[in-house]
């Protein structure tokens, strides 16, 4: 569920604030090996 969560953030229709807490680590670990913030957007370097 975390890859989905993870995807509709990248798409930009769901927010890391909704996502249920529960969640919210693994959801983070995904963005992360995708060079992703938690709002979807490329880390800064």
């Amino acid at each position: 569920m975390a890859v989905v969560y993870a995807t509709l953030i990248i798409k930009g229709a769901y927010t890391f604030d909704r996502v249920p807490a529960n969640q919210q680590p693994k959801v983070r670990e995904y963005l992360a090996a995708l060079e992703l913030d938690t709002d979807g957007k490329p880390l800064e370097v």
